[in-house]
């Protein structure tokens, strides 16, 4: 059943928020980001509200911090930052979505401060993987099609999204000179390799 619940949470997130797009040309952001934002009140286990290690659920109003061992529990946090996401951190390769956390006040005493928790889901689909079709980072072993305008966007490598792939990120790369010659388009990927070499599928 909690396999069921967690499918349906992603499909959700996703519809409801538009993927971000890569630039074949100059530079682009990566594609495939899954947000939600933390509205209403929050509840923790530990002393720190959805710390590494620790696990949450969804509901209609938002999210809260449950143990990871409750038949609730959707996806465990494997990092977490404060700040916002364009002056933090990236997440971790292969996490599935991102929540970002508004600054509250917790239950009880103390404040929750501005941050953003990097999730991966307790059992797959992960969308996160190379290949998966979402997550918030474009990595080696993701596809993408054409969505105009010199853009791309992310989709699953196995046919099984809603538009099938045309290219897929087979290198990381410091410069584009760098890039296998089979290279038909560059993405930015960001980090110490921030170009990404991508072949065309079809």
């Amino acid at each position: 059943m909690r396999g069921r619940r967690w499918a349906g949470v992603l499909v959700a997130l996703a519809v409801a928020l538009p993927a971000a797009g890569c630039r074949s040309s100059s530079s682009g952001t990566p594609a495939g980001s899954a947000r939600s934002t933390a509205s209403g009140p929050v509840s923790g286990y530990g002393a720190r509200f959805l710390a590494v290690g620790e696990c949450s659920s969804f509901g209609t109003a938002g999210f809260t911090e449950v143990p990871c061992t409750s038949e609730r529990a959707a996806a465990r946090v494997v990092a977490r930052y404060d700040g916002s996401v364009a002056d933090g951190p990236p997440c971790p390769a292969t996490t599935d979505f991102v929540l970002h956390i508004s600054a509250q006040r917790a239950s009880g005493d103390g404040t929750i401060p501005q941050g953003y928790a990097c999730m991966r889901g307790l059992e797959p689909p992960h969308p996160g993987d190379p290949g998966g079709g979402g997550g918030p980072r474009t990595i080696v072993g993701d596809c993408v099609y054409g969505s105009g305008h010199g853009q791309v966007r992310e989709t699953a490598c196995d046919g099984s999204g809603k538009r099938a792939p045309q290219y897929e990120v087979v290198a990381a790369v410091t410069a584009r000179a760098r890039c296998p010659e089979s290279t038909a388009l560059y993405v930015q990927l960001g980090g110490e390799r921030p170009v990404g070499c991508a072949r065309r599928l079809r």
